[in-house]
């Protein structure tokens, strides 16, 4: 299933998020995206409306099983290139910057041969 990278990029703070604490609402993904709350509401809005996530009665927000998978996949993407690029030299900050970038561009076949090629470099060494 192809979504919109902003999409996968809520639905990977919102994962994000419930790592860190159990309940999320809205205003937590505005301060951790640093996004206005008109932003955040309407993406929050059309995400509930395409079944990626809920939201309950006093605004508690949950990922739905598609909305989990998604976010899941593009977490381990973003944290999988950001560490590769940090252990190759670059800068934790650029590194996580081009992660988020490249984490949107990759198939699933070439993301998991980048993770085949890197496991199999660490094992020779």
């Amino acid at each position: 299933m192809k979504i919109q990278e902003s999409a996968e990029n809520y639905l990977e703070a919102i994962y994000v998020l419930k790592k860190e604490k159990d309940q999320i609402r809205s205003i937590d993904i505005v301060r951790h995206l640093e996004f206005t709350k008109p932003s955040v509401s309407r993406a929050v809005n059309l995400l509930k409306t395409n079944g990626y996530i809920t939201i309950d009665k006093e605004g508690w927000i949950e990922l739905t099983e598609t909305g989990m998978e998604i976010a899941h996949k593009v977490y381990e993407r973003h944290s999988f290139v950001s560490a590769w690029l940090t252990a190759i030299g670059v800068p934790a900050d650029v590194a996580a910057e081009d992660a988020c970038r490249i984490e949107h561009a990759l198939s699933d076949i070439t993301f998991e041969k980048v993770k085949e090629f890197v496991r199999n470099v660490g094992e020779a060494e």
